[in-house]
């Protein structure tokens, strides 16, 4: 098995290989231009975004800056999702975000570990583990998502969390590590904000 089929095997794999390098450093240079467009060039990163990820629905967005191994290249983004500045990726393996899903500035959703054994890490040994993250999702600001971790739908992930474990649908989850705080029931349909109400009217 090549090394490029071991990223993908959730096994140990050299992640050095000069054939992975060689790819990703052309990669790279993709995303270096996204970063670098202008504002006003909207459909420049439009452009640059279909070409770079594995899928990228209709309506998405991602705010420079990004940040991603491989540019992308093994990230599946639903619609209308929605990055924040600073979104980083590390996509060795694959990354499926579904529709509607909302991360916060300075996300951090990491694929890829080390062994913890010395000798195997010296060799440039690592691993990869893909995450999943459910459709209609609020990821907080700084939360950071370890390797093979599935979160499900209509779940919040509270700023600066740490996911190590798989968090269920349609709970509030906080913490390091993350833990359910509760689950979204009728108070979040009646309060957007602790004790500030939803207007229905003027919604």
């Amino acid at each position: 098995m090549t090394n490029q089929q071991k990223m993908h095997s959730e096994t140990l794999y050299q992640c050095s290989d000069p054939a992975l390098l060689a790819e990703q450093t052309a990669r790279l240079d993709r995303l270096y231009d996204f970063n670098h467009s202008r504002p006003s060039e909207s459909a420049k990163r439009e452009a640059l975004l279909h070409e770079m990820f594995a899928e990228f629905g209709e309506g998405s967005y991602i705010e420079p800056p990004f940040h991603a191994n491989w540019a992308g290249k093994h990230i599946h983004f639903g619609r209308n999702v929605y990055a924040n500045f600073n979104l980083t990726v590390v996509d060795d393996t694959h990354v499926y975000v579904g529709d509607y899903t909302q991360f916060g500035p300075n996300v951090v959703l990491a694929v890829a570990g080390h062994p913890i054994d010395p000798a195997l890490r010296e060799q440039g040994y690592q691993y990869n583990l893909p995450i999943h993250i459910g459709r209609n999702c609020w990821i907080g600001a700084g939360a950071l998502i370890l390797p093979g971790v599935t979160i499900g739908d209509n779940t919040v992930i509270g700023a600066g969390s740490v996911v190590t474990r798989d968090i269920p649908s349609g709970v509030v989850a906080v913490g390091n590590p993350c833990r359910v705080l509760r689950a979204v029931g009728e108070h979040d349909r009646a309060f957007f904000f602790r004790d500030r109400p939803i207007d229905c009217d003027n919604l």
